[in-house]
This record gives structure tokens, sequence and C-alpha cells, in this order.
């Protein structure tokens, strides 16, 4: 077994990629990743918010990161909803290496129920390699308690007689007593867990409470190390045979509890239907809203650290192929960290050596 992971200052093997060079910078502060070895994680969103290529781009990651090169790829297929070219998006290495929980005689097997689920991922976790499981999604589990509840209130209603009981799905009870148990093994062993679910409408919620909710109950993100939030921001449009046709969306994410970095952040990743995420668009529209590469009336952008200047489609066309990449990469991470720094209140530390220690010894002295 590994050594438990323990630190809070993680090194770029820690480290997963995104894919999305800021979603990685919201989650914990590097380039190299925002999903870290032996952590769970919980990703809400909305419908055709990019749940799924973000959970799939974080996979084909992993084929390109040596780190994980003895890592199996477990991808649970709950919905069968995923039904995008995994070779033509995420390349030859994924579509090899992904798997089910199990396959028998027929093919792939899915989990079905809570209970499913999580027998899955304890015997996964008892093989001898680490791993990278993704859920797709809490939202189409079943349990064994619900479909109890069902056949019994089946069998009542045809008799004409009431049940008792609970009508809730079970998830919420299973999730609160089991995935608790994951977690120091999801440590011990460096494996990564991927829980996707659905937002709901919270029609409990009052004036100033959140509006939004998710099955499966709160234990899902009290132990996550992060929870993610994601919407649909504004469409990507282009013009074809002179009408503007929608050609993806930017995918507002917002980082709403982070326990890597402490901070709550929202960035967008732009995710085009017929290529996925496009890291270096969403990293030069940054450098541009931040004011950091100027634009002008003409749509040029002069991109000073890069000693180029083009509008946006030629600039982005210009940095892939002319192997600019990491620059560009570099560059968002040094105006990220600049806002950060002018974001951080100026006080003294009162426990640091000089300054905590002489004013506490001074209140045992008055004290005494």
């Amino acid at each position: 077994m590994k050594p438990r992971l323990t630190q809070t200052i993680f090194t770029k093997d820690d480290l997963l990629s995104t894919g999305s060079t800021l979603l990685n910078l919201a989650c914990t502060g590097h380039i190299e990743g925002g999903l870290v070895k032996g952590g769970y994680f919980f990703l809400v969103g909305d419908s055709q918010s990019g749940k799924t290529f973000l959970s799939r781009t974080c996979l084909a990651e992993a084929t390109i990161n040596p780190q994980f090169k003895d890592y199996r790829i477990i991808y649970d297929d709950v919905e069968y909803g995923a039904l995008m070219d995994t070779r033509r998006y995420f390349g030859d290495a994924l579509a090899d290496r992904m798997e089910p929980p199990f396959t028998d005689e027929d093919g792939p097997v899915y989990s079905e129920t809570i209970e499913d689920f999580y027998f899955s991922l304890d015997d996964a976790l008892n093989g001898k390699r680490p791993i990278i499981y993704v859920l797709d999604s809490m939202d189409g589990l079943d349990s064994i308690a619900a479909r109890e509840k069902f056949v019994e209130r089946k069998k009542a209603v045809r008799k004409g007689t009431k049940t008792t009981g609970s009508y809730g799905d079970g998830k919420a009870r299973s999730n609160s007593s089991t995935i608790r148990s994951m977690l120091p093994r999801l440590r011990d062993t460096g494996s990564i867990l991927l829980i996707l679910a659905q937002t709901r409408d919270s029609f409990d919620a009052s004036l100033f409470g959140p509006q939004q909710t998710f099955s499966g109950g709160h234990a899902l993100k009290f132990y996550a190390m992060l929870q993610l939030w994601s919407s649909v921001g504004s469409k990507l449009k282009a013009t074809v045979k002179g009408k503007e046709r929608i050609i993806g969306i930017n995918s507002r994410i917002r980082v709403k509890k982070n326990r890597a970095t402490g901070r709550d952040r929202t960035i967008e990743v732009p995710i085009y239907y017929s290529h996925g995420i496009d890291d270096v668009g969403g990293c030069v529209r940054y450098l541009v809203n931040e004011g950091h590469w100027p634009k002008n009336k003409t749509g040029v952008i002069e991109a000073h650290d890069l000693g180029t200047a083009s509008r946006y489609e030629e600039l982005v066309k210009e940095i892939e192929e002319k192997g600019m990449v990491f620059d560009l990469r570099q560059t968002v991470a040094d105006v990220w960290r600049d806002i950060e720094a002018a974001c951080e209140v100026q006080r003294v530390n009162r426990y640091s050596a000089q300054q905590g220690g002489d004013a506490n010894a001074n209140s045992h002295e008055e004290n005494g």
C-alpha cells in the first residue's frame, strides 16, 4: 500500500488535470491538475452543462500522464447516456483503457442500484492497482429499499389497501453510512473517485436559501474534497451559410467547496460539440477579459507575452501550431496568482513567532 495522503501542499505528481488550465487553478492553484490522488470529488451540474465531457476529459488526461499509467480507469455509465465517440474525442488510449465495473458474457455491466455502485467500488479498491472511478450519475441509481417499497405499494394498491413507511429512495441513507468508509481506502491507494449528479430545483428553499439541490443526500457534498457546480453560460456561435449556428457552450463552473485551497472561485470553460474542451481558447479569453492582453477595436489581441498579435481564431491557431501552449498556460497562472495575491488581506499574523508568540507571552505574564 502507498502511504496515505495527508499533506495539503501538493506536488504535480499528486495531481490529475481536468483538461482546463483555469479549472485546475480554481481547484488547486496549480496548472498541472485539479483532482488530487486519494480524493473524492463531487460534480453537480445542470443538463447539457458539460459534466460528462469534463469527467471523460479527466480520464483522457490520465492516459497521457505517466503518474497514472498503472491505474485502472473505471467508468460506471449508469445512465447509458455517454454515447459520444470516445476514440474520436478522447483518443485511442482512453478507448482502450476505459472499462466498466464488470463484464459478463453479454457485455459491460453497470451499476443499477446504490448498493451495486458501492459493491463495485469496494471490489475495485481491493484490487492490486489504484483506480480512477467515475460514477455517471448518482441520479440514475435506484436502491434495493426503493425497489422493495415499490413492490409493496404495487401489491397494496391492487388489493385496495394502504402502505406505510418512507417514500425516500434510500440513496441518502446508503451514502451517509458507506461513503465515509471508502475515503481512507482512496487515500491509502492514491485512488480517485468522481461522482456526477444532476441539479434539481429545491422546492423547500427559502427566499435566501439555495434554489438548487441534488439527489443522494448531504453526505455527497460533506465528504468531498471539492464540490463543483456547472451550469450553461453563454452559447458559442458561428455563422455558417449566412445563419448563426450554436457550436458549443461556455460551461460556468463554480468551485463551491474547496478543501485544497479553501477558496470559492468561478471560471468558464469553452466546450465545442465537435471538439470538446478548448483549453487554449479559454486561456486566451481569460487573459483578454482580465485586461492582461489588450484587444483593439478591430479585434486584434496584443499577446505581448508571446510576442505576437492577431484576431482571436488566428491567435489560437498560432499558439497551437507554434508550440506556445506551455507559455500561454504559464502566463495564465501568473495572472491568476497576481489576482489571488491582490485579494489577500494584509494583516500581521497573530501567531507568528515575533507577533503572536510575544503577544501571548505578554498576555500570560499579565495574567500571571
